[in-house]
């Protein structure tokens, strides 16, 4: 469904929009970088507004979130378009096109939640919310008004401009923020964009809502010692014990470096710890992802497979008292 959009100045026949840092000047016809904002006739459209290719019903921690609601379900949606066009993308069938969609207004949704036993909310993931923000932003309000403690979450390249990034997050429970690198020619070349923006995101999230952060490693791209301690050094200069993921890539889209090696995702996390208390592998089989007491070691939560053990009842380690950063 086409919706005049949020954030956008006319410059005479050419618009000039204001939602993300790519600040695309779209001529008469045209759509921006992300190819679901179109200028028509003087005004800006979002052409994805309630269109939804996916929802499913995912484990919290799929997003990843490890430190929020551990062991539930949360209702997931995405639908198409991204501002950035990461060559190892592995929801590109959506991201980087026009895929099938169903209409689904607020209301429904609001409806569905509602329908589902057990979930805490909705995550707004699988392609990039932040250019479906008309709707992520309108569903995330009726959502709060319609149903006592729903939890909202983000799943997001985080790279979104201060404006709307602070009037979409007094909704916002929870935040998963890609941090693909730590520096701009990464950003440039495989992603399209750049890291500052996405810094700066991380910062003032970080400050509002629960936060973690994943880092794909890719294979003789990023998963050098020196990227490692330039993501987690600025990572904990906000707060040592923000979770991170480092994720192993694997060959898809239109990358073709071979997988990342197993050893280096594990030296990767042993570089990681030195700066924060709390790092996890993903898309390696058969690994502790447990969580641990930074302070004492005591195993708070327990992660085999799908089989979640929470061993904690607050936000304090039983055993010695250590403050853990968990919601649950």
């Amino acid at each position: 469904m086409e919706k005049e959009a949020l954030f956008y100045e006319k410059q005479g026949d050419v618009i000039s929009c204001k939602l993300c840092p790519h600040n695309c000047h779209i001529p008469s016809g045209a759509h921006g970088i992300c190819n679901v904002r179109v200028n028509s006739k003087g005004k800006l459209y979002t052409i994805n507004y309630g269109e939804i290719t996916s929802m499913a019903q995912d484990p919290i921690e799929k997003k990843p979130l490890y430190h929020f609601k551990p062991g539930s379900n949360i209702l997931s949606v995405g639908s198409f378009g991204c501002n950035f066009s990461c060559g190892f993308c592995q929801n590109y069938s959506i991201s980087q096109g026009r895929a099938k969609s169903e209409y689904v207004p607020p209301e429904k949704l609001v409806e569905i939640c509602k329908s589902l036993e057990g979930n805490i909310g909705i995550a707004f993931t699988y392609n990039e919310p932040s250019i479906w923000y008309e709707y992520v932003y309108n569903s995330s309000k009726l959502l709060k008004e319609s149903i006592k403690d729903i939890n909202i979450v983000v799943v997001t390249n985080g790279y979104i401009k201060e404006e709307p990034l602070k009037i979409l997050l007094p909704y916002v429970d929870a935040m998963n923020i890609d941090l693909k690198a730590l520096n701009n020619k990464y950003y440039k070349d495989i992603c399209g964009g750049s890291v500052t923006p996405v810094m700066d995101t991380i910062k003032i999230a970080s400050k509002q809502c629960h936060v973690e952060v994943t880092t794909l490693l890719v294979n003789e791209e990023n998963d050098s010692e020196e990227e490692i301690e330039a993501v987690a050094g600025f990572i904990a200069s906000l707060n040592k014990d923000i979770p991170l993921h480092l994720s192993r890539y694997f060959p898809n889209y239109k990358m073709n470096n071979p997988a990342t090696k197993v050893e280096v995702m594990f030296k990767d996390r042993d570089i990681a710890k030195k700066y924060l208390n709390y790092v996890y592998l993903g898309n390696i089989a058969d690994i502790d992802n447990s969580t641990y007491c930074p302070k004492c070691d005591y195993k708070i939560i327990e992660r085999e497979r799908n089989h979640i053990n929470v061993n904690i009842s607050h936000s304090i380690c039983p055993k010695c008292g250590y403050k853990i950063n968990i919601i649950l």
